[in-house]
């Protein structure tokens, strides 16, 4: 990566902004790279990646390189993934799950990220706090109609839902999007992956 860029992740991973709400300690988890051709933007790393510092280094990870039809390797080669999460750090539990990706970093973080990243070809807009950041008011009214919409935001981007065990229920009341949606995903991040 050149200069410019790993002096940004560098800023970022010194980052403290939200430290006084982040109960299990402050832990940017990212993957930039000035050569990187698609950018996947996540919700916020989960307790397995906060404490490993890997993005997607879990089961939601797995699931995501399953659909997306790529190893561990090509994932986390950075000339072929960047990967930057709408909350950089992991926010803590809730009753239900974990809580919400902070709000700060977007806003700080991201329009400098993409700045850098001239190669990106398609970003993967993975949940609603992506989709609602990313796609303002082109989305959909339903995460679910969003993602089977994809088409309507191409070349740029590919809203996806979060590949989480626990959207279980949705994956299957939705049996279209690993049937329809997911083979085109795949022949798409396949082609961007040759090309030089």
């Amino acid at each position: 990566m050149n200069q410019e860029t790993e002096a940004l992740y560098r800023e970022i991973k010194r980052c403290r902004i939200c430290e006084p709400k982040l109960l299990a300690g402050v832990n940017p988890v990212l993957t930039i790279d000035d050569r990187s051709k698609i950018l996947i933007v996540g919700q916020a790393p989960g307790m397995k990646v906060h404490l490993s510092g890997i993005p997607w280094d879990d089961q939601s990870g797995k699931e995501l390189r399953n659909w997306l039809g790529v190893t561990e390797e090509a994932f986390y080669n950075p000339e072929n993934f960047a990967i930057i999460p709408m909350g950089f750090c992991y926010p803590g539990k809730s009753k239900s799950g974990d809580l919400p990706p902070r709000v700060e970093c977007a806003p700080i973080w991201h329009e400098r990220v993409l700045a850098q990243m001239q190669n990106i070809k398609l970003t993967l807009l993975i949940g609603q706090y992506a989709q609602s950041y990313y796609l303002r008011g082109r989305k959909h009214k339903t995460l679910t109609e969003t993602v089977k919409n994809y088409r309507d935001y191409l070349p740029t981007y590919f809203p996806l839902p979060h590949p989480s065990p626990r959207n279980f229920i949705w994956m299957s009341k939705n049996q279209w999007f690993k049937e329809e949606t997911v083979p085109v995903l795949r022949d798409l991040v396949n082609q961007l992956l040759q090309e030089i």
